[in-house]
């Protein structure tokens, strides 16, 4: 029987996409965001015709977008979002860097602990640069796929036969389909008109974080950065922290977030006093260049998992991604490479020649491995809304917060950690006899020193 550590790795392969077998007519992807882009790029593979409907103008869209409300937020492009934007749109980071994206190296990133620094042991490359930005990128690429078409219209529900979705219903007419995957993200109504054309509805999974966001942008001076990005946590747990990440167009961005009570900054004052006062010397030193506007605020009160794969009744050809389905804690990142992946879990089961005319619990079950897999690490520490614990729970836990303390000091740790959090690595890794090993030896020996490589 196939792990999920093994489904896991198997659906974040980046070779090339295999040679594409058209078995769809029309397929019409419901919003533009991330997830829906990257469904669409899939579907273009498998479909004559791909329709992305959305209540945006996305064949015109540049910056900030209605349809995405946090998208003025600060946003880090995890290293499995990256290289899966390589696998569907190859050369897309060269052509990214060349448009005015930032490439960043695992040297240019310094994260710290309440002050204290934490060894690196990991070498990833990312892409620095904002999410108004990134989606203006990858729409030029999809604008490049023939067969692949945008519609500004509001999508007001679904058409429906004896088993399967046979249509969107838009503003001003119906749109026929042979699939419909639904990227309306958290607020999507797919699941009310599950219920209205006598289906079943997902149920809807809810735990509270209360997290408060506060951006802000600074002039970037010309000339190389040593730190690109800085992070710093504060708390055990974390209570809160504050980012700065290069931009494009020689900016910089900050950003502050907290749970609860732990609020940022709201006023430009208290953002620049803050970075100065709270953070690391190198926040003061990204504050001091002159400020670019005023600072935004946003607050997600919880992270939200829609049960899909729990209902009884499906109708065929319909599929939800994204954050239709999952919307996680946004302080971990994970919102877009979970699109990804969850973007090649459906080229794996479209390119197993399913069963198009029965319920697509094959999807559910390659996408359920990539969801747990943020979802466990999203809702890790959240508290408000969870079971107590099992006493099994409880020694994983604590055997977990080992681990997690050990990446501050020991390098072999360390790489493991930040690859499970870039969602390159099962969070299942980090419980390893090799990682929990090494992890009780740090517990031990609190002195950084260096170490073996661990055992793969």
């Amino acid at each position: 029987m196939t792990s999920a550590a093994q489904t896991f790795a198997e659906i974040g392969a980046t070779e090339p996409p295999a040679s594409p077998t058209v078995s769809l007519g029309a397929a019409v992807v419901l919003g533009g965001s991330i997830a829906g882009m990257l469904a669409a790029r899939v579907l273009a593979d498998h479909a004559e015709t791909v329709l992305i409907v959305d209540r945006d103008d996305l064949a015109t869209a540049d910056g900030h977008r209605n349809g995405v409300p946090q998208g003025n937020q600060a946003h880090v492009l995890l290293a499995a979002g990256g290289r899966h934007l390589e696998r569907w749109f190859p050369g897309f980071t060269d052509r990214a860097v060349a448009a005015g994206a930032l490439p960043l190296i695992s040297d240019q990133v310094a994260i710290y602990d309440d002050f204290i620094p934490r060894v690196s042991g990991s070498q990833l490359n990312r892409l620095a640069l904002t999410r108004p930005f990134l989606e203006q990128l990858i729409r030029a690429e999809l604008q490049g796929v023939p067969n692949v078409k945008f519609v500004a219209e509001r999508v007001t529900g679904l058409e429906f036969g004896d088993t399967a979705v046979t249509g969107v219903r838009y503003e001003s007419g119906v749109e026929p389909a042979d699939l419909v995957v639904d990227a309306l993200g958290r607020g999507s109504r797919v699941g009310d008109w599950l219920e209205e054309g006598g289906w079943e509805k997902p149920a809807l999974v809810r735990v509270p974080n209360g997290l408060n966001y506060a951006t802000a942008f600074f002039r970037r001076p010309p000339g190389d950065q040593p730190i690109g990005m800085g992070m710093a946590l504060v708390g055990s747990p974390v209570t809160g922290g504050a980012i700065f990440m290069m931009a494009e167009d020689d900016r910089w961005m900050v950003i502050q977030a907290g749970y609860g009570d732990f609020k940022p900054g709201h006023t430009n004052e208290d953002m620049i006093a803050r970075c100065r006062r709270d953070y690391p010397e190198p926040f003061g030193h990204v504050v001091d260049n002159e400020m670019l506007g005023d600072v935004a605020t946003y607050r997600q009160s919880d992270s939200r998992r829609r049960d899909y794969g729990g209902c009884e009744r499906l109708p065929a050809r319909l599929i939800s991604v994204g954050d239709a389905v999952a919307s996680f804690n946004p302080i971990f990142a994970q919102g877009i490479s979970s699109a990804a992946l969850q973007a090649s879990a459906l080229a794996g089961y479209l390119q197993s020649n399913p069963d198009l005319n029965t319920p697509a619990r094959d999807f559910l079950a390659r996408q359920k491995v990539v969801v747990d897999a943020a979802w466990s690490i999203a809702t890790s520490g959240a508290g408000a809304g969870q079971a107590r614990p099992s006493p099994t729970q409880r020694v994983r836990g604590w055997l977990i917060g080992r681990v997690v303390a050990a990446n501050l000091t020991d390098a072999s740790v360390n790489r493991v950690f930040v690859e499970v959090t870039q969602m390159l690595r099962h969070p299942s890794d980090l419980a390893s006899p090799a990682v929990v090993r090494r992890a009780l030896l740090a517990s031990r020996n609190r002195r950084p020193a260096p170490v073996p490589p661990l055992d793969r």
